[in-house]
């Protein structure tokens, strides 16, 4: 589940949580608009077989294809509608692009919306008026006979509710606050907290030590020769007359 909460130090402006409920309201709107467009496509397709009845045109074909479209239509209307909530959870936590999307999208829909009101208000219903078949008037007063009393009205109200209700969304979304709520944070300097350390600067590396330089072969000594006080060593012989340590006089 997308959690629609804004980043942290971010508060969201009120502006901007009223969009996403506006949203919320043209979805509604919009799924309602489509259960009543089911619950008279019957009484649809009987309008617009008696308005073609007796014409070269197939009327079974055009009350078809005028429920068919209808609904199709109305179910259009619902799915944007769900991309625009989605849209509004995104811009909840702060996204400019979803917000730059939403304009779009909304934008788009108030033409669509705002054209098919002006549409259904003037009566201006689609017709032949040429050769046998119907004229426009023709079609509208067999649909007003087959609709149930309660449509026209109820379609009007929801039609408008939605187009205001999209239309003030977009609106808030523009909004100065919004518009700071939307810009990117900029990152400043923040002085230390008292008593709290600064950071200890980062080490160099280790310069690697270089390698021991190798030893220099000891020379050899000469044969016979050997160091002092070694066995094997003869010292040198005493003069005549001279006498040793721990050796006896000798007799004259």
């Amino acid at each position: 589940m997308t959690d629609s909460s804004p980043a942290p130090g971010r508060a969201r402006p009120g502006v901007v949580a009223a969009s996403f409920y506006l949203l919320l309201l043209f979805a509604l709107t919009q799924l309602i608009g489509l259960i009543a467009t089911i619950a008279v496509a019957g009484k649809l397709r009987e309008g617009f077989e008696r308005a073609f009845e007796g014409t070269t045109t197939g009327a079974q074909d055009v009350g078809t294809f005028v429920v068919g479209f209808t609904i199709g239509t109305a179910a259009l209307l619902l799915v944007l509608s769900l991309v625009l909530v989605v849209l509004g959870l995104f811009n909840n936590r702060g996204s400019n692009g979803t917000r730059i999307t939403t304009w779009v999208l909304g934008g788009i829909l108030i033409c669509c919306l705002g054209g098919s009101l002006i549409s259904g208000a003037t009566g201006a219903v689609g017709g032949n008026t040429g050769g046998d078949g119907p004229s426009a008037e023709e079609i509208q007063r067999s649909l007003n006979d087959a609709l149930p009393s309660w449509y026209t009205p109820v379609n009007t109200l929801l039609g408008v509710l939605g187009l205001l209700s999209l239309l003030v969304a977009l609106i808030l979304l523009a909004l100065p606050k919004a518009n700071e709520f939307f810009r990117k944070p900029k990152q400043g300097w923040e002085p230390p907290v008292p008593g709290a350390a600064y950071p200890a600067e980062p080490g160099y590396p280790q310069t690697p030590g270089y390698p021991q330089a190798p030893g220099y072969p000891t020379t050899p000594g000469h044969p016979g020769q050997s160091a002092p006080g070694q066995p094997g060593q003869t010292g040198p012989s005493p003069e005549s007359g001279e006498r040793r340590d721990g050796e006896p006089p000798s007799a004259s």
